[in-house]
């Protein structure tokens, strides 16, 4: 079953969304299977005396049990999600009663991952996540592939760090006051009216007046 997507923010991208290993319920099916096989050679070679009925009763709910069991397995398989999104990890399981666990990317600290030689044939493993939350160490059982999610989340990790990063320089280049734009200084007609009111004022003689507008106008 696929996580669902209004459990996800807006913005918000499910990169993986991976049921347990078939593993997870290969022992049930075992179980089953093992108990069908016996029961079938019970019922079609046994003989009519007390013990063989018996024994086929206990058989019958022995079969009972396995497919109990097996359906429970399956149910769980079934409604387990491992999610791995472009914010966060996420881990929910349980078909009446949920459970749930939510790690945001930027709180993950490391992520490792255990193998058997069996489990590296087959494909699957434990996947751990240490984080800063209060649950410090999270362990995720029966993870498919956990070397390629442990790659993934780190690629997640990394990619979400610049894009935060990148929001915060053009937040604070947004908020950052700009400096005033200098005032154009003013042409050199302007600067010769004013210091021909300087010379009228007397401030200046006629030869600073004159020699202060022709330096004025060989910049023209």
């Amino acid at each position: 079953m696929t996580f669902p997507k209004e459990l996800l923010t807006d913005d918000e991208e499910a990169v993986l969304d991976l049921t347990p290993h078939w593993w997870f319920i290969a022992p049930a099916s075992v179980y089953l299977a093992v108990a069908l096989v016996f029961g079938l050679y019970i019922w079609l070679g046994g003989g009519d005396n007390a013990a063989w009925k018996a024994l086929g009763f206990l058989e019958g709910i022995a079969i009972l049990i396995a497919v109990a069991y097996f359906v429970m397995r399956y149910a769980k398989w079934k409604t387990t999600n491992f999610v791995v999104t472009n914010e966060r990890l996420i881990s929910r399981s349980g078909v009446v009663a949920k459970k749930g666990v939510e790690i945001p990317l930027d709180r993950i600290n490391t992520v490792f991952f255990n193998q058997s030689f069996f489990e590296r044939i087959i494909g699957a493993g434990d996947l751990g996540i240490e984080s800063a939350g209060e649950a410090g160490r999270e362990t995720f059982s029966d993870i498919r592939k956990p070397n390629a999610v442990q790659h993934e989340i780190y690629r997640q990790k990394e990619a979400f760090e610049r894009r935060r990063t990148t929001h915060m320089g053009q937040t604070f280049a947004a908020h950052t006051p700009q400096a005033p734009a200098q005032a154009a200084a003013p042409s050199i007609p302007e600067q010769i009216e004013h210091l021909d009111r300087l010379r009228r004022a007397g401030t200046l003689t006629e030869e600073e007046f004159q020699a202060k507008k022709s330096e004025l106008l060989r910049r023209m």
